[in-house]
This record gives C-alpha cells, structure tokens and sequence, in this order.
C-alpha cells in the first residue's frame, strides 16, 4: 500500500498553504486511513491560518476540519471496514490521505456523493443542531438567517424551510437572495440596500429566532426585532466582532441567546451529536436536504478558495477535491 501522500500544509501565520509530502504509517487501534476525495473550507480554516481560532493546532498543521473518502485500513477494534465511504470531522482532511479517529468518521448514503459529503457535516450538523436542540424552533414560527448564503447559512435556510418555519433571508446582493430563496427561504432583505436591518425586520411582524453566524451590527439589529419568547443563536462572527446584545432587553422580553459550537460537542456530548449526525444522513436519505453545489476547486488551487471565504464571493460550501 502506499505510504507517502501528497498534502497541503501552513507552516507561518497568515501564510499561503503550501504543497508538501506526508508519510503515514498503518492505523493503531481505534484509527483509520482514509483514502481522501474532497474536503470542504469553513470559515475556521481561515481563522486557523490567521492563528485567530479557538482550536488552531500547532504549526506546522495540515488545514481542513471536515472532507469524505474511503476507508484504506483499519487499527484494532474499529468496525469500520476498508471499503467504506465516509464523511470526516477532524483536522488535517486537506490530504491526500491521512490517519483519524474512528469516532470522526461517518458512513454517508448511498446517494450522497464525496463532495456532497465533504461539506455536510459541519454546515448542516450546527444548523440542524442549533435549530432544533437549542432553539426549539417550531412550525410557524419565524427564523431569520445572516449571511444566508454563505456555507452555514444557507443549511439554516434550507433546514428551517424543512422544520416548516418562515424564513427570512439575509445576505448581500441579489445573486445570494437568489440562492437563498431556492433553498426555501420565503422572504428575503438585501443588507447592500437597507439601512435599518431591524426596522425591516419588524415590518416583517418580527422575529421568534435569530440565526447569526455574521456578528457586529447586523446580530444587534436583528436581536432588536426579536419577539417576546425569542431566541438568539449566536453562530460565528464573520462580520469581524461579536455583536453588542443588549441583555436588559433579553431579561424584559424573556429572550434566550444561546451560544452555539458545534464541534465542542465531541466533548460536551458525543452521544448527542451521534443522533443528531444520524437524523441529519436520515434526512438526506428522504429528499428534504439538498447541499449547494457551490465551487469546487482541485488541491493545488487551495490557495484560490481562502480567498473565497476572504473576499465573501462563494455561496454555500468552497469544496477542494483531491
């Protein structure tokens, strides 16, 4: 079998990714080798290569925190079984091949192919997660989503459509509205073109949950037109800053924020992620979910996707095959 793998690695700060070669040896117990397909970009690999993020390994690391692949080998006790198509969550995914924790690897359906894979675990597991587990988010209700159309998102749009809520849309510019509107949302705001998001939002009759991977001022507008009962997902600050929530306002109109990592629930409770991870392949496998066939791009233009998730211009997941 072979042994040496192409990969992608940041070796400074702020530096640009750069090729390089990896040599692995066989899985130890509880391990995996997978043979990797495609890996996703999040907004945590940008972070990660600023040395910015909450979880950013030693230099030098290989960067991606989630992708899809087969299974090569098999360490001791691992019941996953060569062959096997599988999404991962952890790090080091932008590879040609690398070694992971059997827990960080999912079987995926039948139907789903690798670049689909590669992006859906984190994307959907944290909309799906905050919606449903955190927020409690209902038929009827209204959602409004930030930067919907970016990778997070646009699997809240989608998914809040499923869960039978309202969902307002927002996101900067038409061609974004446009992506958001086909994955279910019903209203949509232009945040290019309005001056006072929470005004607008209230013109709407207001808001039950806030979904906000944005932050800064666009979270602060939205937390305003939140109804008696709300909720606040506080999802990721892409606008710069976390958003300054006026929590007098949250304990008068009995508002809840909820702060929101999805990846912290290895840790805080695996079990739950594991049916929460289960649902989500369950509603894939009826039809309700539909990832977003954003750009894909090969492993030597790396470099080319950070500087989409820079520049905001990708819609939905940036997707590296391999």
């Amino acid at each position: 079998m072979q042994t040496t793998w192409k990969m992608m690695q940041i070796n400074a700060v702020s530096d640009s990714p750069i090729a390089g070669e990896l040599a692995l040896p066989a899985p130890g117990p509880g391990e995996v080798l997978v043979g990797m397909r495609a890996a996703a970009l999040n907004f945590a690999d940008l972070l990660m290569m600023q040395g910015r993020y909450q979880e950013t390994p030693p230099l030098p690391f290989i960067p991606g925190l989630e992708g899809a692949g087969k299974v090569l080998a098999s360490g001791e006790g691992v019941t996953l079984a060569p062959g096997t198509r599988i999404a991962v969550q952890s790090q080091g995914t932008l590879t040609q091949a690398n070694l992971f924790p059997a827990n960080r690897c999912y079987p995926i359906p039948d139907a789903m192919n690798y670049e689909e894979a590669a992006g859906f675990l984190i994307a959907y597991g944290t909309s799906h997660f905050a919606l449903t587990l955190r927020a409690g988010l209902r038929p009827g209700e209204t959602l409004v989503v930030l930067g919907a159309a970016g990778g997070v998102g646009l699997t809240a749009v989608e998914i809040g459509a499923a869960l039978g809520a309202r969902v307002v849309a927002v996101a900067r510019g038409a061609e974004k509205l446009a992506v958001a509107r086909a994955a279910g949302a019903t209203d949509c705001i232009d945040s290019q073109g309005c001056p006072d998001l929470r005004a607008a939002l209230r013109d709407l009759g207001g808001v039950d949950v806030v979904y906000d991977p944005v932050g800064d001022a666009p979270g602060e507008a939205a937390f305003g037109a939140l109804r008696p009962g709300g909720r606040f997902l506080v999802i990721g600050f892409a606008g710069g800053k976390p958003p300054a929530l006026p929590l007098n306002h949250a304990l008068v109109k009995n508002i809840a924020v909820h702060g929101f990592y999805w990846g912290g629930y290895h840790k805080l409770d695996p079990e739950l992620l594991q049916q929460d991870i289960a649902a989500l392949f369950g509603l894939y496998d009826q039809g309700l979910l539909h990832p977003h066939a954003g750009v894909t791009l090969p492993l030597d233009r790396l470099a080319e996707g950070y500087e989409l998730l820079r520049s905001r211009r990708s819609t939905g997941k940036v997707i590296i095959s391999i």
